[in-house]
């Protein structure tokens, strides 16, 4: 039944403050097909567990291939894979994008036809703004560099990547094309850090970083001596011969200088915590936000986001929010990966985090179709976990209702500067 809740969380301005989103012309050019739009998100990652094969996986996305065996390929995985969080994303959007109320082999050819009518200019942003009532998206794409996106400037912004340099991982080639700067030294290294943010980071929204997938978040403040070393093994030695001591040396001591240039230049940093796509590589003692406890207490004047809320680490992060004045809850993905425990986590953060620290989300996808769908979700569990409290009496329904506008739009208002980064990209453009 509709309440004045549920039409207020359907009206707020959904802030999204995490997407991998791929530009105008993927989109239209090299944009997906049915099965490649149904299932490209993070659901292959379900099939997998569920049994489909390789073979069977491979096939369904490939678009050259008979809509019919690619879909009964892995039918049997999706039955047991349709009530996941991933798997309602899915049903989600060919309901609402292409009036699908079950997956068989004759709805999805006759949408076939519906998305090349999708694929146009302009309908990425009307699919996110005005279907999916988005406010803006901020968007990881894996570079330094935050170009204003011509297909709506003031709505597509972009995080400055720092992934590779907390890695250990240096470019120098990179480097010195977009800072002129040779890196030989940890001298000359700090200053290239420094050049790329005095470019980029005006139209940042953001510092991101997802190195967890590659190293664990336990930080160590490492001396300049200690970083030189690591520096010169790697700018001379062949990359198979670097230990990871030696990269996590230098991937430590980078990651400071990035937090350190946020600070100076006004970024929230953003870091993944938690779950990992895929299948079959998580060592879970990498992913705690825990891990990363020194360097919160090193640098209370930064802003840390951490995201995706650290899952299966939620009561953990409760505690980390609760205590740390630096730290940031970011839902983006999460009511995906889990809805009911997402739902839990909120309510547990109502009760224990201060409001002004909880971002309710980000889809965390490539295409605009599953952004869409994953703001339904949010939606839909932000109303579930608000209705929740408001049955069991801790809030009055107009309580829930200025909490939800705060999680969904205002607090990302108040912690990242959205209209600067808005002004400066439109002066660059």
């Amino acid at each position: 039944m509709a309440t004045d809740l549920s039409h207020h969380i359907q009206s707020v301005r959904l802030v999204d403050t995490h997407e991998h989103m791929r530009r105008e012309n993927d989109w239209v050019e090299n944009g997906p097909d049915i099965l490649q739009d149904l299932f490209g998100n993070y659901v292959p990652a379900d099939l997998v567990t569920a049994g489909a094969s390789s073979e069977a996986m491979g096939n369904l996305m490939d678009a050259s291939k008979d809509i019919k065996l690619r879909f009964e390929g892995i039918q049997d995985a999706w039955e047991a894979t349709q009530f996941t969080g991933y798997g309602e994303a899915v049903s989600l959007i060919a309901k609402h994008i292409y009036g699908i109320d079950e997956l068989t082999v004759a709805s999805l050819e006759h949408a076939q036809d519906k998305i090349k009518s999708i694929r146009k200019p302009g309908k990425r942003h009307h699919i996110l703004h005005d279907l999916a009532n988005l406010d803006h998206i901020q968007t990881d794409d894996f570079s330094w560099q935050c170009s204003p996106d011509t297909s709506g400037p003031d709505f597509f912004l972009y995080d400055l990547s720092w992934a590779t340099f907390c890695n250990g991982q240096i470019d120098t080639k990179a480097i010195h094309t977009e800072t002129s700067i040779e890196v030989n030294d940890l001298s000359t290294l700090k200053s290239s850090l420094e050049a790329i943010f005095a470019k980029h980071a005006p139209n940042a929204i953001a510092v991101k970083s997802q190195h967890a997938y590659n190293r664990t978040l336990k930080w160590i403040e490492r001396s300049n001596d200690d970083a030189s070393a690591a520096l010169n093994a790697i700018l001379t030695k062949p990359s198979g011969d670097i230990d990871e001591a030696t990269r996590l040396c230098l991937g430590d001591w980078c990651w400071a200088r990035g937090v350190e240039l946020t600070i100076e230049h006004n970024l929230p940093f953003k870091i993944h915590t938690g779950y990992y796509a895929g299948n079959n590589r998580m060592p879970v003692s990498r992913i705690p936000a825990g891990n990363m406890c020194a360097l919160f207490s090193r640098y209370l004047d930064a802003k840390f986001v951490l995201m995706h809320i650290a899952y299966p680490y939620n009561d953990e992060l409760v505690a980390l929010a609760k205590h740390y004045q630096n730290i940031w809850v970011d839902f983006c993905w999460a009511w995906s990966i889990d809805p009911y425990s997402s739902r839990d986590f909120l309510r547990r953060c109502i009760h224990a985090v201060p409001s002004n620290k909880l971002f309710a989300f980000g889809g965390d996808t490539g295409w605009p179709t599953s952004a869409m769908a994953y703001s339904i979700q949010a939606r839909n569990e932000i109303q579930r976990a608000l209705e929740a409290e408001i049955a069991e009496g801790y809030l009055t329904e107009k309580q829930a209702m200025t909490f939800a506008t705060q999680i969904m739009h205002t607090n990302q208002y108040n912690c990242f500067d959205i209209l600067g980064t808005r002004a400066n990209i439109a002066k660059a453009a």
